[in-house]
């Protein structure tokens, strides 16, 4: 069943007097519950992809569908909610507010639906704990590593039951054993709660977590096939 479906997706940037094409006319299904990885070099248009399947951005042309719903169609304030609701966005920099708890910082998304604080706490708890951060609830993010703040950021995507997550340069500030355990933490998420995974990365080592590569070229995809492990 697909939850991502993009049909003939263009974008066009006005620079000046020029046009700039980061996409060219992409198209693609995503199934609930794949993990995706996409990439490519910088300019090739997998970030504008990527910003358009968030619903950061909408496309030139073309149309998008999450879940059946045109995005094309709605208005500044559906588009948040979608993203509140549907999509959980995990970042390269952790994106975690500095003077805030891991707990708060996970509890945040729901601050915007107005869940009571016990049901926030107690959903935010288990969130942490999915991700192995147990005991670490009451710590700001500079007395948490790298990993564990990036466990944070996750949790925090996970925590309104987001069917997708999307996931941008995740490893990129992480040395290559913590990467390693934070791309496991996807994989055990992916497998046990048949999340929507979709990865942006520039390493093929991370790229092989998933189980779909996608690979993009001058705002086009030149690479879309099933990860082979030996």
């Amino acid at each position: 069943m697909a939850i991502i479906e993009a049909q003939e997706i263009t974008k066009i940037y006005r620079l000046g007097d020029v046009d700039v094409h980061a996409l060219g006319g992409v198209s693609l299904t995503i199934d609930k519950g794949e993990f995706v990885a996409v990439m490519g070099p910088s300019g090739s248009g997998k970030s504008t992809f990527m910003n358009i399947l968030g619903c950061l951005d909408k496309p030139t042309g073309g149309k998008y569908f999450l879940e059946d719903i045109n995005v094309g169609d709605l208005d500044r304030d559906e588009l948040a909610g979608i993203r509140n609701k549907k999509i959980g966005f995990v970042f390269q920099g952790f994106n975690l507010l500095p003077r805030t708890s891991a707990l708060e910082n996970v509890e945040l998304p729901m601050l915007y639906d107005g869940i009571p604080a016990k049901e926030r706490r107690r959903k935010a708890m288990e969130a942490i704990k999915s991700v192995g951060l147990e005991g670490r609830d009451n710590h700001h993010p500079n007395q948490l590593s790298g990993g564990q703040q990036q466990r944070v950021a996750i949790a925090r995507a996970l925590v309104n039951e987001a069917p997708i997550i999307l996931a941008d340069e995740p490893t990129g500030n992480l040395d290559t054993k913590t990467s390693g355990e934070i791309m496991e933490i996807f994989v055990k998420l992916n497998a046990e709660s048949h999340i929507t995974i979709i990865l942006v990365t520039h390493e093929t080592n991370i790229a092989a977590y998933s189980r779909r590569m996608i690979k993009f070229l001058d705002g086009r995809i030149i690479h879309d096939e099933p990860v082979i492990r030996s």
